[in-house]
């Protein structure tokens, strides 16, 4: 409706400057500025360079992005920003932008939790969020089990990664494979020619009774099967069977924790979830075992902007009072704290 609250969100936990803009829970502009390609040649995101990219990024995306939803900046009513967790100075630059925008406009800030918003996102897609549902978040950063009685009041954590999260895995096998950086794309595509059978890989925790992840002992098992077999592997072959080990635990987890807790909804985010073989996998087990599945499209599963619009406006509509101007960015916010 149009009397709803406009607020743009701004995200920059990682190495994406996302600018979005919500009208209550319409998507107006998702814009991001990418820094990925200069942290390639590294094998990885390098936290002083995405920081300089935050602020050569900032000023630029946030006009695209309202020049695309077709409003000026005096037409915004809150402004939201992930407070954390991520590195430090990107969560800084996003922070402290923020807070000059809000001060500038004299409209209301909100700090967020991005693993929060990672939830929150998939209602610019799926409408309401049931109250409750089952989130799990695989990203580069974060593997997580949460219960969400409300995203605007309330999350409470079931189980995360003792090790590397999914993301951090394949990451880290794309690299013992020869692939580029990010690696979960690139192991996604040469899965296809190859069989997730192939190679009996681990499956670390899998049935230890808890909601816990680890993958750490997966990494090491590709390595040393690449090493072994050298020039004879199948490259299509072992991606396939080490991504099938990670959904597989994945969804077996996500299952067992919505059994646990009487939930019949399960929504999965973060950039893992572009996966598409975690989709499918899920997609199966939850029809067998009655459960409904929310993905959000592949755009808005990875870090963005309109994530972070998104909780704002869950928290203007449950009328949380806004952030102070003296918010920190905090690396390392647990997911239990919604907002700052």
């Amino acid at each position: 409706m149009a009397d709803q609250p406009i607020v743009l969100g701004i995200e920059t936990s990682c190495d994406e400057t996302g600018i979005g803009i919500v009208r209550g829970h319409t998507l107006l502009a998702d814009t991001i500025a990418s820094s990925m390609e200069e942290h390639a040649r590294f094998g990885g995101v390098v936290p002083e360079v995405a920081s300089r990219a935050h602020l050569d990024a900032m000023i630029p995306t946030v006009e695209s992005a309202l020049a695309k939803a077709g409003l000026r900046v005096t037409d915004i009513d809150a402004i939201a920003v992930t407070a954390g967790p991520g590195l430090a100075g990107a969560l800084l630059v996003g922070v402290a932008a923020a807070k000059a925008y809000a001060l500038g406009l004299g409209v209301p800030l909100y700090g967020v939790n991005h693993l929060a918003a990672h939830v929150a996102v998939d209602q610019l897609e799926h409408g309401p969020l049931p109250k409750p549902c089952l989130a799990m978040l695989v990203s580069g950063g974060h593997s997580s089990l949460l219960l969400v009685p409300d995203v605007a009041k309330e999350v409470i954590s079931l189980g995360s990664t003792v090790d590397d999260a999914a993301g951090e895995a394949f990451d880290k096998v794309a690299r013992v494979l020869g692939l580029p950086f990010p690696g979960g794309p690139h192991i996604d595509r040469a899965a296809r020619d190859g069989s997730g059978t192939a190679i009996a890989f681990p499956r670390g925790k899998a049935d230890d009774g808890t909601l816990d992840f680890s993958f750490s002992g997966l990494k090491t098992a590709v390595a040393r099967y690449v090493e072994k077999n050298g020039g004879s592997l199948s490259l299509p072959d072992v991606a396939a069977s080490f991504q099938e080990a990670v959904v597989d635990v994945l969804t077996r987890k996500a299952l067992a924790a919505c059994a646990k807790h009487d939930v019949h909804d399960l929504l999965i985010g973060g950039g893992v979830a572009a996966n598409s073989r975690l989709r499918a996998l899920a997609q199966e087990r939850c029809d067998a075992a009655g459960v409904r599945l929310r993905v959000p499209r592949p755009g808005l599963c990875t870090d963005n902007g309109a994530m972070v619009a998104a909780l704002g406006a869950n928290l203007l509509e449950a009328g949380v009072a806004p952030s102070q101007l003296t918010i920190p960015a905090d690396s390392s916010l647990p997911i239990t704290t919604i907002h700052v």
